[in-house]
């Protein structure tokens, strides 16, 4: 698969920089740490849209690189690179969007739109997220057991964002839940608010950067969610249900009055 090692290096030494740069830039956006909230997602009885076995997450995806590859060495560069930024601003958002609920990133999408997303004015866009988180576990968990790859903390006490806890070590690495999550949300919103698209986007890249400044995945493990998440959004545009949604949805925001509290500017 791999034809030319110099043009792979090259790839891989360029992405690693530029990635780099973009966690350790030093204009990092202000972080409202009220916004931090307890890490379990809200109850529901909701269920995702895709069955299990809907999307082959193993077999789109491929195993993660190698320890000893080009790709492999690049992640555990980055992750070593990255300690450096403990207590900075940065560090602090990436603390904030560990929580993908309540004040987490959930609120970061909001105050981009400028619209809250709660039961009250946007019940079905709230009910899509849901249901979407839910489709992630579906799809991406049998990926994750599938090729059990340890996260990149395991083994030594660097500092990361979050407290160290025995479920990392069974908890694979790759894909990572949490990029996937947010990707597949920046998607979606980003259809039903066209105008915003690029911030919701660019929050879904946040998301998924953060995981890396918290030392809980690697890059490629980034990588690998979203691919998957862009792979889940575009076959849940073929269920009926989820278009159903999608139009309530888009009408919810668009006649949505109230914007969501306690942002930062």
């Amino acid at each position: 698969m791999i034809r030319s090692f110099s043009i792979v290096a090259g790839a891989v030494m360029a992405a690693g920089l530029a990635a780099c740069a973009a966690t350790s830039s030093p204009d990092a956006p202000p972080v409202d740490e009220s916004l931090a909230a307890p890490l379990n997602p809200p109850p529901t009885s909701l269920t995702g849209y895709l069955a299990h076995g809907d999307i082959d997450g193993a077999a789109l995806l491929g195993p993660p690189p190698a320890p000893g590859s080009l790709i492999g060495q690049a992640d555990r560069a980055r992750y070593e690179e990255t300690r450096a930024l403990a207590g900075s601003a940065r560090w602090k958002q990436a603390v904030v969007e560990n929580d993908l609920w309540g004040g987490g990133a959930l609120k970061q999408y909001a105050c981009k739109l400028g619209v809250a997303i709660d039961e009250k004015q946007t019940p079905t866009a709230l009910k899509i997220m849901h249901r979407v988180e839910l489709d992630v576990r579906t799809v991406g968990k049998p990926a994750k057991d599938h090729y059990d790859r340890p996260r990149p903390m395991i083994g030594d006490d660097k500092p990361i964002c979050i407290p160290r806890e025995d479920w990392m070590k069974t908890n694979a690495s790759y894909p990572s839940g949490h990029a996937m999550t947010g990707w597949a949300w920046a998607l979606i919103l980003a259809e039903l608010a066209p105008g915003k698209a690029d911030a919701m986007l660019g929050v879904g890249q946040q998301i998924g950067e953060s995981r890396i400044i918290c030392g809980v995945h690697y890059a490629s493990d980034i990588e690998a969610g979203r691919t998957l998440a862009s792979a889940m959004v575009a076959r849940l545009h073929g269920d009926p249900q989820f278009q159903a949604d999608m139009r309530k949805a888009r009408s919810e925001i668009a006649r949505a009055k109230a914007a969501p509290s306690g942002c930062t500017a």
